[in-house]
């Protein structure tokens, strides 16, 4: 029977999905364990495989096209069935799907779910739920925090558990309703796809002996012939594309996007440097590539124009082009949130001049003790959370009835990722020391680059610190991160003449400005608050005090 494939939801935020790309076309064999298409979310471009196996009759959603979740992705079922009923019924497939799921819960466990033993008949209305697979390279995965407990009752669509993978930290959702039985993975423990999540059945079922039987470790036969069928097909795969080895006799490690892309432009996949985990090949390696042997019939343009008279005047000639790259769900997501805040903001900027003399001194001398790395931005944050102690009207958000006073700090770091901004927090920044700033800002600035951040440690910032001095810049205003009433913006250190006791020296500067909401923090107020920062990274011993 044909089964309909929706639009999945890949993150706890994702609402929409674009298809980047299809690997498969109507007409296609499916196998279960196959990549269907590539899903672009609001955090990353994810391969979405197929959980069922048959036959790829109908395509819902073309590349490049967006749909919310749970819209029809395609359809998969025997070849030549007619699919016109659920084609015709195109506005409701998902609900036909759920009530057919929820009409047969043993069917569903036979095909969703491990079964806990072939030998044992599950009660009436009980369900077994599984530790599903959230990404494409997910084996196993870690129960961060159970938001229900046994005896709770569920509905569809609650969230039961936060589950950790290797990529992130997500919500996972209940498909059935019913009471929350038993829990099969305890908070902290990790365990494979597929094992015993947790029982969902009427109230007062008996399941102590569906849970004796789930502790045994064979899974069923028919769960484990696919997985090693996909095995031997990713064994066999580097052999059919002609590039599966390095030239150092190591695999390449490419995703089947990147590998089909390499086939059809003739890339061999040994010259591309991968920018993926571990250096895995991904599409936009293939996409950027160019071959070394384009390079010497580029350089031999400029000796054939030396060639040219030095009385006749050179007229280019050339055509206009330009390029529309659709927009990624990250880059949405900071448009829609950015022009938020600086539409219902009404924003104004402070700029102040620091001395950095003292502040470079002290830093010599904290990064002289043994395994200790402290920077200047570690500075700015920790001369932000005490000066924000003092400053509490800095530290609130705004609500159209009410000012909400933030009681505890915790700041924000804007750090720049491959596509786009990220603004990881560090929880009660005011209590760390700046070691312990060094450390925390170092971690969340490399999980945030390799898309290992949670959105836990994404939310809950009060204030907010945006750094480009790396790359600079002496100057610049941000956009407030709401719901934040203010962000801090630091430029680089300058060295350049300035007066001290009446003679010019070379002094070392820096440039900070601070953009406040006028709904929260009047002008002097902002003024106050930069005058005690100012004070504290002049002179950092006083935040020892």
């Amino acid at each position: 029977m044909a089964k309909i494939i929706t639009m999945p939801r890949l993150s706890d935020t994702m609402t929409e999905g674009t298809v980047a790309t299809w690997l498969k076309k109507v007409g296609d064999v499916i196998k279960e364990g196959d990549i269907l298409a590539e899903i672009e979310t609001d955090k990353a471009t994810m391969e979405f495989e197929a959980f069922d196996a048959g036959t790829l009759l109908h395509i819902g959603i073309n590349e490049g096209e967006t749909a919310p979740v749970d819209s029809v992705l395609a359809i998969i079922g025997e070849a030549g069935e007619d699919i016109s009923g659920l084609l015709n019924g195109n506005a409701a497939p998902a609900a036909e799907a759920k009530k057919e799921e929820a009409a047969a819960p043993k069917a569903e466990v036979a095909a969703e779910t491990a079964a806990p033993a072939a030998s044992a008949e599950l009660p009436k209305g009980v369900t077994v739920v599984t530790m599903p697979r959230l990404s494409d390279t997910m084996t196993e995965g870690t129960v961060a925090t159970w938001l229900k407990k046994e005896g709770d009752t569920v509905k569809e669509g609650d969230i039961l558990a936060e589950i950790e993978t290797d990529k992130a930290t997500m919500e996972f959702e209940s498909f059935h309703s019913g009471v929350l039985l038993k829990i099969g993975i305890q908070e902290g423990q990790t365990a494979s796809v597929d094992s015993m999540l947790a029982i969902i059945g009427p109230a007062g079922t008996d399941v102590s002996g569906i849970d004796a039987n789930a502790a045994a470790p064979a899974p069923a036969k028919s769960e484990a012939t696919p997985v090693a069928e996909t095995k031997k097909e990713e064994a066999a795969a580097p052999q059919a594309d002609a590039a599966p080895v390095a030239n150092d006799g190591g695999r390449v490690f490419a995703s089947p996007l990147a590998r089909k892309i390499a086939e059809d432009k003739g890339v061999n996949l040994n010259q591309v440097k991968g920018s993926g985990e571990n250096g895995r090949i991904v599409k936009k390696d293939i996409e950027n590539f160019t071959p070394a042997a384009a390079q010497p019939a580029a350089s031999a343009a400029p000796a054939q124009s030396a060639a040219a008279p030095a009385a006749v005047a050179y007229t280019p000639v050339g055509e206009v082009a330009t390029e529309e790259v659709k927009n990624n769900q990250m880059r949405k997501t900071i448009a829609r949130r950015l022009a938020e805040s600086k539409f219902t903001a009404p924003e104004y900027s402070l700029t102040i001049e620091l001395d950095m003399d003292n502040a470079i001194a002290s830093r010599n001398v904290i990064n002289a003790v043994p395994d200790t790395k402290v920077s200047f931005n570690d500075m700015v944050i920790k001369a932000s959370a005490m000066a924000l102690r003092k400053h509490p009207q800095i530290n609130t958000h705004w609500k159209d009835d009410v000012t909400v006073y933030n009681k505890h700090i915790s700041i924000g770091v804007a750090v720049a990722v491959e596509d786009g901004l990220v603004v990881p927090v560090l929880k009660f920044t005011d209590m760390m020391s700046l070691s312990q700033i060094g450390t925390g800002v170092k971690d969340l600035a490399g999980k945030a680059r390799n898309k290992k951040l949670t959105p836990a440690e994404m939310d809950g910032s009060t204030f907010t610190v945006s750094n480009l001095g790396m790359f600079g810049i002496q100057e610049f205003t941000s956009i407030i991160n709401q719901p934040n009433s203010a962000i801090l913006s630091v430029g680089a250190i300058v060295q350049k003449p300035v007066v001290k006791n009446g003679q010019i020296v070379v002094g070392n500067t820096m440039t900070v400005t601070l953009t406040c909401d006028h709904r929260t923090i009047d002008g002097a107020t902002g003024a106050q608050f930069l005058q005690t920062l100012k004070q504290y990274i002049e002179n950092p011993v006083t935040m020892l005090a």
